[in-house]
C-alpha cells in the first residue's frame, strides 16, 4: 500500500477517529479492549508486562484495569511518552540486557499477564518480515514461561504463514487453554491474529 493510500486510510478508519476522541494512543487500544471484554483478561491488582508498547494505547487501558494496587512494565524499542504508574524500559527485547532490565522491574511473585504487541520495522519482504515476526512472537511466549504465575495468562500478537501451526502447538504444550482470536478492530486485510493463552503449565 502506497503512503498516500495509508494516511486516506487511517484517516477515515472510525477506529482512529474514536481512539482520538476518548484519549487513547492509539486505535491498537480497541483490539485489546474487545479481547480483555470476553475473555477476562485483566483484573484489579495484577502485575502486567507490555511487550512492544509504544507508543502506549495497550498500557493506558491495562493501568486502567489493574488499578493502583496493580503494576505495569513496558518495554519497546521506540521511546513512549511517559504514562503515570507504567514503569518503562526502551530497547530491543531481543538484547538480554532489555529482557534483564524488565525482569529486575518485576516482583518476585512474577507476573498475572503479558500482553505483547510486537512487531518488526517491516521491509516490504515476507520472507524477511514472517521469520522476524515469529522470533519475536517466540520471545514473548518464552518470557511467558519464565515470568508467569501458574494461573498466568499471555495475549501474543502472531503473524500466519511459515511456523504459525508449530508456533500453536508449542503455546498449547505450556498453557491449559489456547485460543486465537481475530479482533474487529484488526484490519481484515491484515495477516495479524492473537494468541490469547492462559492457565500456565509447570512443565
Amino acid at each position: 500500500m502506497k503512503s498516500s493510500e495509508w494516511l486516506r486510510e487511517h484517516a477515515a478508519d472510525p477506529f482512529v477517529r474514536r481512539a482520538k476522541a476518548e484519549g487513547w494512543r492509539s486505535r491498537a487500544i480497541f483490539k485489546l479492549q474487545e479481547i480483555d471484554t470476553r475473555e477476562r483478561l485483566l483484573a484489579p491488582g495484577q502485575v502486567c508486562i507490555d511487550l512492544g508498547a509504544s507508543p502506549g494505547a495497550w498500557s493506558q487501558y491495562a493501568r486502567r484495569r489493574v488499578g493502583r494496587a496493580g503494576r505495569v512494565i513496558a518495554t519497546d524499542l521506540l521511546p513512549m511518552e511517559p504514562l503515570p504508574g507504567v514503569q518503562f524500559v526502551q530497547g530491543d527485547f531481543r538484547a538480554e540486557e532489555v529482557v534483564a532490565a524488565v525482569l529486575a522491574q518485576l516482583p518476585e511473585a512474577g507476573a498475572d499477564v503479558i500482553l505483547s504487541d510486537m512487531a518488526p520495522n517491516l521491509s516490504g519482504i515476507d520472507a524477511v518480515d514472517h521469520p522476524r515476526s515469529m522470533h519475536l512472537a517466540e520471545l514473548a511466549l518464552e518470557l511467558a514461561g519464565r515470568v508467569l504465575k501458574p494461573q498466568g495468562s499471555a495475549l501474543i500478537k502472531v503473524f500466519q504463514g511459515s511456523g504459525f501451526q508449530e508456533f500453536v502447538g508449542t503455546a498449547r504444550k505450556r498453557f491449559a487453554k489456547v485460543k486465537l482470536l481475530k479482533p474487529g478492530a484488526s484490519r481484515a486485510r491484515s495477516p495479524e491474529i492473537y494468541l490469547l493463552a492462559k492457565h500456565r503449565l509447570l512443565v
